[in-house]
């Protein structure tokens, strides 16, 4: 073989492989933008439930009370009907266990925890298939009912804004002080909880580090979140928490970084639905 053909070959390599390079890295931005995933995507998924949620979360004012469509506030709810029709979400999928919702932002989606992979809708949608962007999930350390002290749900900071990327709203001050309040729907019962800090976090795993049935790490951590050791966080102060608290953290990615970026809630309302 002559040197021009030996060149030709090297060449064609080259080539082959320059291409096969550019391919998988346009593969792997699609996928990290959400737009790619193999059968359902999240999109898809998540709109054909769209039907299953048929009212909007009642509007509070800053005490928690609920406002009539007059504006009058009325310490009682007008109704406690159940927006969520878990019948049909768990006949698709099992795993399905509440869904969250908060105003003025993409978080509107079910909840879910699988029983045999702690992780799987870190990647897999509700349907159990493969998908990039995965599904807002707890895990097993965390029971269903939302009675431990901490629970903790993930979600994805996705760059095409949906599962937790809007939590990072909570990053302005003027959204922190006009939204108090988000809501968690079970079954049998509507949970209300008040945001009461958004902060950066490191990347520890929450529920793995801290052994919060120990009173004083509960009390820390409950005193760490009025006063979270970040620049970039806006608190809550005049929200009272104790031992008998019950928080939600919801935690993603940080815009840059390898911590994480929490939003934290304690329950202030527990309500049984129809």
């Amino acid at each position: 073989m002559n040197q021009n053909s030996k060149k030709k070959i090297l060449i064609i390599i080259i080539v082959v492989l320059v291409v096969i390079i550019l391919a998988a890295g346009g593969y792997l931005l699609v996928r990290h933008l959400g737009l790619l995933s193999t059968g359902n995507t999240y999109k898809e998924a998540q709109e054909s439930f769209a039907n299953f949620t048929t009212e909007k979360a009642p509007v509070t004012d800053a005490e928690g009370s609920f406002i009539n469509t007059t504006g009058a506030t009325n310490p009682i709810p007008p109704s406690v009907d159940n927006p969520v029709n878990f019948k049909e979400l768990q006949a698709q999928n099992p795993d399905i266990y509440a869904w969250i919702h908060m105003p003025d932002t993409n978080v509107n989606y079910p909840v879910l925890q699988s029983d045999q992979d702690d992780n799987l809708y870190l990647d897999h949608d509700l349907y159990k298939d493969y998908s990039f962007p995965g599904a807002i999930y707890s895990q097993s350390k965390n029971n269903k009912e939302f009675t431990d002290r901490v629970t903790v749900l993930y979600g994805h900071n996705m760059l095409d804004g949906s599962m937790f990327a809007t939590l990072h709203n909570y990053e302005d001050e003027t959204f922190f002080n006009s939204h108090p309040d988000f809501y968690v729907y079970t079954p049998t019962r509507k949970l209300t909880y008040r945001v009461v800090s958004a902060y950066d976090y490191d990347d520890r795993h929450i529920l793995n580090s801290f052994d919060f049935s120990k009173n004083e790490v509960f009390s820390d951590w409950l005193t760490a979140a009025q006063s979270p050791h970040s620049i970039y966080s806006n608190v809550r102060t005049d929200v009272k928490l104790d031992l008998n608290s019950k928080m939600l953290v919801l935690s993603t990615c940080q815009n840059g970084g390898d911590g994480r970026y929490l939003v934290q809630g304690v329950l202030i309302k527990d309500e049984q639905t129809k």
